[in-house]
């Protein structure tokens, strides 16, 4: 399962060598960046079951275009960029938002940035 930020470091970290050191029946999933993975080795590897398959919720280029042979595969799951999103979200993003808005207001460093430096 990925879940890792996209940076120069992670960007397209599961190739060919990587997907071939799974087993036959893992599942990938990938609910960080869509970078994170070679797709054209993915779908190579999804079309030749070298992994029985993959659960994904990030694409290279988002929206995955209508056209897109993953539509077309028996062993992939696809969803629209929304693994992010559970029961609870909306709640804690008002919280966070609320928080947030205290500290600016106060001149306080906000939650949860983003470092530039680390790229996420």
């Amino acid at each position: 399962m990925l879940c890792v930020p996209l940076t120069n470091e992670t960007r397209g970290m599961v190739g060919v060598d990587e997907i071939r050191l799974m087993k036959e029946s893992a599942v990938l999933i990938n609910v960080g960046r869509g970078p994170l993975v070679r797709e054209d080795t993915l779908l190579e590897a999804l079309r030749h079951r070298w992994i029985a398959g993959a659960g994904l919720d990030v694409f290279e280029k988002e929206p995955l275009a209508a056209d897109h042979p993953f539509y077309n595969l028996d062993n992939v799951i696809l969803s629209p960029h929304v693994a992010g999103v559970t029961p609870y979200y909306w709640d804690r993003m008002a919280k966070l938002f609320v928080e947030n808005f205290k500290r600016f207001v106060a001149g306080e460093e906000l939650a949860q940035t983003v470092d530039k430096e680390r790229g996420y």
